[in-house]
């Protein structure tokens, strides 16, 4: 499909972090529904993935050209919790979405992860076999394998450790880096012991943006270029806030933070885009790179807080 001013695209999902890039990407170029439960900006609409009914009604009368599904639970605690919930968001509303992609014979986008994977290789390529260990895994990895049974023209994005979507929206490891120097902490307890390669939100979306507008459908390994631990992020990140010289990092193992992150994580989730790279379409930039284009807003916000008290230090993980 070639996107054009009258191109009509349905998003559920998309009030998170990565709802807000891939909403100011594609409503650049076209028109666009934007939904989700959560109604935190004032383009977004009312559609709950779980209740097939009436996001049926709502995507038919709009009459879309395109679908892209971006609701989840990506809380591993929470969903290690709350099974149910986690079950019936991801895995019952990637199959309503899907279906309704099918009804409306309409393209489908889906996003994964490279949580599917069990952590037992340090490399993982679009062909590789998952092997999901958590809850929230485990419900993804379904929503793969339903879409991929059920429809012809779909893509599945895998992404990796995301950040983006600023101070408000992300929930992710930069963020909680963040708000732990904001707090005044000036030791961080970061563990190195997981790997993976970041995803940049803003990258992703110009990625799909470009990847959709071809028919080259299928499932894609879809991460920033290169790969690190969490203690590589965590010590770039500083650098970039230009704090080196302020904020100690403790490297620790997970079992620092098992009470508090108890869900299974992999030890390696470092994913290649085999399949981008073979096809020429890999537009995912370099983890560094992106991370200098995101590292500002939060350097802007430091600058402008009123000083706070330094408080207990506290561990990040994830």
């Amino acid at each position: 499909m070639n996107i054009t001013p009258y191109t009509r695209i349905f998003i559920t999902g998309c009030g998170g972090m990565l709802g807000k890039a891939v909403y100011e990407k594609f409503s650049a170029h076209c028109q666009v529904k934007a939904t989700d439960i959560d109604i935190n900006e004032n383009w977004l609409e009312y559609a709950d993935v779980r209740n097939y009914h009436a996001t049926l009604k709502m995507a038919a009368e709009y009459s879309p050209d395109l679908i892209i599904n971006l609701a989840a639970l990506t809380d591993l605690e929470y969903c290690e919790k709350n099974p149910e919930e986690s079950w019936k968001t991801n895995a019952l509303g990637a199959e309503n979405m899907a279906m309704i992609s099918k009804k409306l014979k309409v393209p489908h986008v889906y996003i994964s992860t490279a949580g599917i994977f069990d952590g037992e290789q340090e490399y993982y390529n679009d062909f590789d076999e998952p092997n999901p260990l958590s809850i929230y895994a485990k419900s993804k990895y379904y929503g793969e394998k339903y879409i991929h049974s059920k429809l012809e023209r779909f893509f599945i994005f895998r992404a990796g450790w995301m950040m983006g979507g600023g101070i408000k929206k992300d929930k992710k490891f930069v963020n909680k880096i963040f708000k732990q120097i904001q707090a005044g902490n000036r030791t961080l307890y970061v563990v190195d012991d997981k790997l993976g390669t970041p995803t940049y939100t803003v990258n992703f979306a110009d990625c799909m943006y470009q990847i959709v507008q071809t028919d080259l459908y299928g499932l894609y390994n879809m991460v920033c270029g290169g790969s690190c631990s969490r203690y590589d992020v965590a010590e770039e990140f500083v650098k970039l806030l230009g704090l080196e010289n302020e904020i100690k990092i403790e490297i620790v193992d997970s079992g620092y933070f098992k009470t508090e992150y108890f869900a299974p994580r992999p030890a390696s989730e470092k994913l290649v885009n085999l399949k981008l790279e073979s096809r020429g379409i890999n537009y995912m930039r370099d983890w560094r790179e992106c991370l200098r284009d995101y590292a500002p807003l939060f350097k802007m916000a430091l600058r402008t807080a009123a000083p706070r008290e330094m408080v207990k230090e506290e561990a990040v993980t994830t």
